[in-house]
This record gives structure tokens, C-alpha cells and sequence, in this order.
């Protein structure tokens, strides 16, 4: 059995999918195979896995914007989140923290945006693609403030945080997960969390950090093909929700910053919709678009 992966080793969707690797294969006695296929903001792993035949050897498992952002960002979407795919179950919530060199000498969020707006297009800022949530949270940011940014979209997180660390780009919005110990390390700082953590008990939320209402989940989840018997899916979503629900895994998730978002696959369906109507009109109010 398969989870796809449309992003880099290393990244938040990548960690959370070996978890669910784990723990799946623990329930239904047989292993199940992680594949990383980053490219094209999850566009790449998102139609492979819409096109493997519905026979429930094979799932998704994605960041919302798969699913929620990218119709509305791409001009040619090769696949139809609505049409192609199958609510499984929702997994982890995991917030992003906007981290920069400390080479910089910018220590407040504020400083990050006004040096934006006082230099326009001089810093650059990495992401795991054009839809993804730590490239949105900066054009979100951008139009708030004025401010402008380089961007400069890799092929996943794993791809991202590693030019970070390189100085090859200077700033970015990673998972607590992964960029934990280079925060403790003092090699990166943390300016601001996209929702607060106890993993970072003293940085502020960009809520409350000039940006009151400011909201941006970064949502790890579950689809499977179009046309996969719905047994399946409800057996995977019992399975998922029992591994979920399991006190080791929930510390484990939590000590990576992350919260387990259990539910029903009509629950995950209704959140999908919901996520979508919300950011179809954002991506073209801030008139995003990409070839």
C-alpha cells in the first residue's frame, strides 16, 4: 500500500506521512510505502495519485492547498481536487514560523516588513511552492503591509529549508517540526508563529504581531482516488482515527508542535469546501496566478 507524498523528504507532510506509515502498517498487518514525488506546488503527486487505479493500494497524503488552493492558483490544473479524489480523513494541524539569517540583524516581525517596504524586492523568501501556506502567508503579508519580497518557490521543504540554513535565500515559514533545532541551535530566529506553540513559548502569533485576524493552518491530510469503494475508505478513515487517537502517536505530534485533527470522512469533505470558497476569492483578490 502506497501514501504519495508531492513533496521533498524532509518537509512536514513528508514526516507526518512516515508517522501514518507506521502506524497503518501496524493495523492492517502489511507495509505501507512512502513516495515522495515533489514538483509543481504538489501538482506532480497530487495527479499521479489521481490516477492509480481506486483500489485502495494507494493515497494521498497532502497539505490542504492540493486540494483547496491550487483550482483557483493554476491556469492548468491537470487534475480536479473535487472530481478526482475522495475524502479519507483529516490529519495534523502544524504551525509555520517565519525564521530568517540571524545575518540579517532583524529580530521583530516588524522589522521584517519594514525593511520590505523600505527596500522592495530585496530580501528573498523561500517556499515549497507558489500555492503552498508558507508562500501565501507572505503575499497575504505583503499586500497587509506593503512590503515586498523575492520569491523563490522549491520543490518541497526539504528542498527550502536546507537553502535557508545555506544563506541562498533569507527568510522562510517551515514547520516548527523541522526547523526546531536550528532555532535552539541559534543558527536560525524564529520572528513569528502562524498560531502560538508551547514548542516556542516566547514567540509571538503574527496575530498579535501587527497583523490582528491573521490566519494561515498548515493542514496535513488524507485523499484517496476517485471511485474507491467506500468500505475502503471507511476502514482506512476507523484506522487512521484509532492511530490518532493513540497517546504515544498524539505525544509524538505534539512534541513536533503539531494537534491531531480526528474526523469523519463527510467532516474532512465539508472542511474541503469550506477551505475552498474561502481561498478562491483570496488567490484572485491578490490575483495569483500560475501557468
Amino acid at each position: 500500500m502506497k501514501l504519495v507524498v508531492p513533496s521533498s523528504a524532509g518537509g512536514g507532510t513528508d514526516f507526518y506521512a512516515r508517522l501514518l506509515a507506521q502506524a497503518m502498517g501496524d493495523a492492517f498487518g502489511q507495509q505501507f510505502v512512502v513516495e515522495n514525488l515533489p514538483g509543481g506546488s504538489g501538482n506532480l503527486g497530487a495527479v499521479t495519485a489521481a490516477r492509480a487505479a481506486p483500489d485502495g493500494y494507494t493515497f494521498l497524503v497532502a497539505a490542504d492547498p492540493a486540494l483547496t488552493v491550487n483550482q483557483s492558483l493554476f491556469k492548468n490544473l491537470p487534475y480536479d481536487p473535487e472530481r478526482d479524489f475522495v475524502p479519507v480523513a483529516r490529519g495534523v494541524t502544524v504551525p509555520l514560523v517565519i525564521c530568517v539569517q540571524p545575518s540579517l540583524g532583524i529580530r521583530t516581525l516588524g522589522e521584517l516588513v519594514e525593511r520590505g517596504k523600505r527596500e522592495p524586492r530585496a530580501l528573498t523568501y523561500g517556499s515549497s511552492g507558489s500555492g503552498a501556506p508558507n508562500a501565501l502567508a507572505v503575499r497575504i503579508l505583503e499586500e497587509a503591509s506593503g512590503a515586498r519580497f523575492l520569491h523563490v518557490p522549491y520543490r518541497g521543504m526539504g528542498m527550502a529549508l536546507p537553502a535557508l540554513l545555506a544563506g541562498q535565500v533569507d527568510f522562510l515559514l517551515p514547520d516548527v517540526a523541522i526547523v526546531a533545532p536550528h532555532l535552539r541551535s541559534g543558527r536560525l530566529i524564529a520572528l513569528a508563529v502562524t498560531h502560538r506553540t508551547p514548542q516556542l513559548p516566547d514567540v509571538p502569533a503574527i496575530a498579535d504581531a501587527g497583523f490582528p485576524g491573521f490566519a494561515m493552518p498548515s493542514n496535513f491530510s488524507v485523499v484517496a482516488p476517485a471511485g474507491t469503494p467506500r468500505p475502503i475508505v471507511e476502514r482506512l478513515n476507523k484506522e487512521l482515527r484509532a492511530a490518532l487517537d493513540d497517546e504515544s502517536l498524539r505525544n509524538r505530534v505534539a512534541a513536533e508542535g503539531g494537534q491531531v485533527l480526528p474526523g469523519s470522512p463527510e467532516e474532512y469533505a465539508a472542511d474541503i469546501d469550506r477551505e475552498e470558497r474561502k481561498w478562491g476569492p483570496l488567490v484572485r483578490s491578490l490575483e495569483l496566478k500560475v501557468e
